[in-house]
């Protein structure tokens, strides 16, 4: 179990960093762009080390790789376009909510449940909705929460199913035929050159290839429901990993609802480890 925290913990680090990596990008390829990157990336490192026989797939394992490479690419393009409007630690952690959601999915204790409110409280109190708010970045970070809940079950699944790296590397190339007419494009303008697209190979790196990996070894060592409060370092990691590589200084409310987020999953972690 330790082993398994540990690496949890490394690949929520390559995540944001990544993720702030990537966004150094946004202005030169747009985050439609870095994601599509990413995925050529991913597919270039995953695909050699795991060689999966995509001919000898059944059904069985078809499915849940299908849908997991339509996760990936939606979760990563909302999370990027929701980190260009609102920002890092606050796209992050409404990120977060999804894996929220399934380590406390099916609970029934009171416990459970005052820690699912406080960190909706805690997200309110980060956001703090206003006339001015942007909510269509706060729905983008919702819709990567979705993505995210989705990613773990489905891994899960298609980690028991196929050996090795063997399914990350299958749905990071469904993920990346799907991006394929957005490179194509990005090409043809010519804007696939310089700083941007070296930034892109990074966050392609960091944020596609560690995290996946690491997170397949995780959900096999870890209960999914432990995994998801475990998560609960991302915001943090986010908010730092902005702060330092993004210069996105947050105000005391931000951080205020940040920690609590950030508490009431360590009394999850508590109570379900």
């Amino acid at each position: 179990m330790k082993s398994g925290l540990a690496a949890m913990i490394a690949g929520a680090g390559s995540n944001q960093v990544g993720a702030a990596v990537g966004a150094h990008a946004f202005a030169t390829i747009g985050p439609a762009g870095v994601v599509a990157v990413r995925q050529f990336v991913a597919a270039a490192v995953l695909l050699p080390v795991a060689r999966p026989d995509l001919r000898r797939f059944t059904w069985a394992q078809w499915w849940p790789t299908l849908l997991l490479g339509l996760v990936f690419a939606t979760m990563n393009l909302s999370l990027y376009t929701a980190i260009d409007r609102v920002g890092l630690a606050l796209a992050v952690t409404l990120e977060f909510l999804g894996p929220l959601a399934v380590a406390l999915c099916g609970s029934r204790t009171r416990l459970d449940l005052l820690c699912a409110l406080g960190a909706g409280a805690g997200v309110y109190i980060l956001v703090l909705p206003n006339g001015s708010s942007d909510y269509v970045g706060v729905g983008l970070g919702l819709l990567a929460a979705a993505c995210w809940a989705g990613y773990i079950l489905l891994n899960r699944l298609v980690g028991a199913r196929l050996p090795g790296l063997q399914a990350p590397a299958a749905a990071t190339t469904v993920s990346m035929l799907i991006y394929l007419p957005v490179a194509v494009v990005l090409v043809a303008q010519g804007r696939v050159h310089g700083a941007g697209i070296v930034y892109a190979i990074g966050a392609g790196v960091l944020s596609s290839v560690i995290p996946y990996a690491v997170d397949l070894v995780a959900l096999r060592r870890v209960p999914a429901r432990f995994f998801g409060v475990v998560m609960s370092v991302h915001p943090v990691l986010a908010a730092l990993a902005g702060l330092a590589l993004l210069g996105q200084v947050l105000s005391p409310h931000e951080w205020i609802g940040i920690a609590i987020v950030v508490a009431a999953n360590a009394v999850a972690v508590t109570t379900t480890s």
